[in-house]
């Protein structure tokens, strides 16, 4: 499975034409269907974000998440690993994402006043686990590419394996825990970091904000708990806040430094 906003990313692309003939079946999930990852793998699934105009792909990734999470949907139902019901269930969900994300745009505001705090860090560490783990590695991701600040995304878990050795009181550290299964453990892991002093910004939905924001530096509360799909919607504030910080440094949003829009050379 390859995935590819331009479907041109050339590492990607030779990949592809690495293992043709010696894999049961390709797929592309690509933005652009005339692009060549789309033309050469055996199913092309379309993200179908329309034009990206900013180098730093942003409805391209949430489209890209949609996508997958359906596929994991279909698959999980056509392996017997969940019923016709649970099936229903989790479409219902992914119908649902279109509204949970209108009301998710509603924190840029919290946003760019958070924005001011963290232009003026030199370094800032972002946590999640499970599926927020990746999300962490876009918003850290987002913020180098837009505001040229050194960021780190990390699994929470890994937090007490190297990363600690970072937190200081001029360290801002991101941490993504909404309210599910793994909420507690990211939540010690946080109060890890506030003992020692790093400055914190807990994004949660309002009862994890109620549960855990004491001693935060800032919080940030989702109007909706996401559910399992929870990625896609945590995704928002993390651009936002690169956005944002961006804005307040008065670096360029859409064109960054050094960046091109598709990577089609080795």
């Amino acid at each position: 499975m390859f995935v590819s906003q331009s479907g041109e990313t050339a590492d990607t692309l030779a990949a592809l034409h690495y293992v043709k003939g010696k894999v049961a079946k390709t797929v592309g999930v690509v933005n652009v269907g005339t692009s060549a990852i789309a033309r050469d793998t055996d199913i092309a699934l379309p993200t179908l974000a329309g034009i990206e105009v900013g180098v730093a792909s942003s409805k391209a990734f949430t489209c890209q998440l949609a996508v997958l999470a359906v596929l994991a949907v279909k698959a999980a139902h056509d392996r017997g690993h969940i019923d016709d019901a649970e099936r229903a269930r989790l479409i219902g969900e992914l119908r649902a994402l279109p509204g949970q994300l209108n009301q998710v745009l509603a924190v840029g505001d919290e946003c760019r006043k958070l924005a001011s705090w963290l232009s003026e860090a030199s370094d800032v560490l972002y946590l999640g686990r499970g599926g927020l783990f990746p999300v962490a590695m876009e918003g850290a991701l987002k913020l180098k590419e837009l505001s040229y600040i050194h960021a780190e995304g990390y699994a929470s878990g890994e937090l007490k394996h190297g990363p600690i050795a970072l937190i200081d009181r001029n360290l801002p550290v991101v941490v993504l825990a909404p309210r599910d299964g793994l909420f507690d453990k990211t939540v010690s892991n946080m109060q890890e970091v506030m003992a020692r002093l790093g400055q914190v910004l807990l994004i949660s939905d309002a009862e994890g904000v109620a549960l855990a924001g004491e001693g935060c530096r800032a919080t940030l509360a989702m109007p909706v708990s996401g559910g399992i799909f929870a990625p896609v919607l945590y995704a928002v504030p993390m651009q936002y806040l690169a956005y944002y910080t961006a804005v307040a440094k008065g670096t360029d949003v859409d064109q960054p430094r050094n960046l091109a829009k598709s990577v089609t050379v080795e």
